[in-house]
């Protein structure tokens, strides 16, 4: 265990807020289960707090690993993944089942689990867009020229995750725009794509209209999300949103205790989608309000760590694969309290569920190797024998 402290690198604030962010989850996920076990009658609150431990653990791993990782190495991984996260996609639409008549083709099943290409697809393409910004840093660029190597890969990815989950394919699209924005790609260039993007998702709208059965009713279940949050109407996403207000409402303060939930009962994804009700409603609002302040901290040190690199790749790689953790913990939250309509985003490290959190976890780790990075530079920037050409050349990269 010594040895394993010994080789953790990178930011130790960022580990620790991390961690805790971890650890805590244990406590309502175990509670949250009791819907799954005595409600829907899958497994046990041991089971699942089990299945739970199995996954973080793994995850720890995975972060563990890849911070050892050099971070130039990232732009290399990239051109290789992304084929193979393409090919991944295309293969999860034509396997994809229904559940109650909604296409459920977000999944590839392996033996023990099921991995949702989408949210590999996500960090690779931020990856991916870092590498294309940092090579044109320094050149006056041209939007047809940038069409090949940036565009139709991003599209391309957006498309193929659009058909079976929107609220990804929208953040993915919003996160890569940020991007391109602190990369410094020109504004003028980012607003046609919007109007490209927005063209696109209308003709994909009508088209699936014309031909309803080849999208298994995604289109109907977005326009009766988007009708449930603005008009209130009786449906299975208002159900779902009552239950976690009343969750919230009756939390007060101090919260029930832990464990003490009633709502839990009632809420259909009460351990994942929406485990920030549950926490609010056994943690009361002081454990809610800390919970994001928890997040807040996690993108302060995702910033100043992409600040404090010492490469444009360092700092377009942090940012690009860090603030869409934000982003979706800060979507779960409002959707809980009804100022977004249901998407279907859990809450990260916190919410129960095996492939979202490694892919999380993949994406810490990269922030950290750019951490690890960056206080290696410092310390060799004070070893440095200016006699020696090759620690010279080592300190400049």
């Amino acid at each position: 265990m010594l040895a394993i402290f010994k080789n953790i690198n990178g930011d130790k604030a960022l580990w620790a807020v991390v961690a805790l962010l971890g650890l805590f989850s244990f406590l309502p996920v175990y509670s949250a289960s009791s819907n799954l076990v005595y409600v829907v009658g899958n497994g046990t609150p041991i089971g699942h707090l089990v299945k739970h431990a199995v996954f973080l653990i793994f995850g720890f791993g995975i972060i563990f690993g890849i911070h050892r990782i050099p971070t130039h190495f990232f732009k290399g991984l990239s051109l290789i993944a992304m084929p193979i996260v393409i090919i991944l996609l295309v293969v999860t639409i034509f396997q994809g089942s229904s559940v109650d008549g909604t296409n459920a083709s977000r999944w590839i099943r392996l033996p023990f689990v099921k991995f949702q290409t989408s949210t590999m697809a996500s960090v690779v393409l931020m990856i991916y867009v870092a590498r294309y910004l940092t090579k044109i840093k320094d050149r006056v660029i041209t939007f047809k020229e940038s069409i090949v190597p940036l565009w139709i890969p991003v599209f391309i990815i957006v498309g193929l995750i659009l058909p079976a989950n929107f609220s990804t394919a929208g953040i993915i699209f919003s996160m890569v725009m940020m991007l391109c924005f602190i990369g410094g790609y020109p504004f003028k260039y980012l607003m046609g794509i919007v109007g490209a993007g927005l063209l696109a998702f209308t003709f994909f709208i009508l088209v699936a209209k014309a031909f309803p059965d080849a999208f298994a009713n995604r289109i109907d279940t977005w326009e009766a999300r988007i009708e449930s949050f603005w008009n209130g109407e009786d449906t299975e996403d208002a159900y779902q949103i009552e239950k976690a207000k009343i969750a919230i409402a009756t939390g007060g303060v101090m919260g029930k205790g832990a464990g003490k939930s009633i709502q839990k009962n009632f809420l259909p994804q009460s351990s994942s989608d929406f485990i920030y009700a549950i926490i609010v409603e056994e943690y009361g609002l002081i454990g809610g309000v800390l919970l994001m302040l928890f997040f807040l901290f996690l993108l302060f040190r995702i910033v100043v760590i992409a600040n404090g690199s010492h490469t444009t790749f360092g700092m377009l790689l942090a940012l690009g694969v860090g603030l869409p953790i934000i982003f979706q913990a800060l979507i779960n939250m409002a959707v809980a309290v009804e100022l977004f309509p249901v998407t279907g985003q859990n809450l990260p490290l916190i919410s129960s569920g095996g492939t979202s959190a490694w892919m999380t976890c993949l994406a810490i780790g990269i922030v950290l190797s750019v951490s690890n990075k960056m206080n290696k530079k410092n310390t060799k920037n004070f070893d440095i024998d200016e006699t020696n050409p090759l620690e010279i050349l080592s300190g400049q990269l």
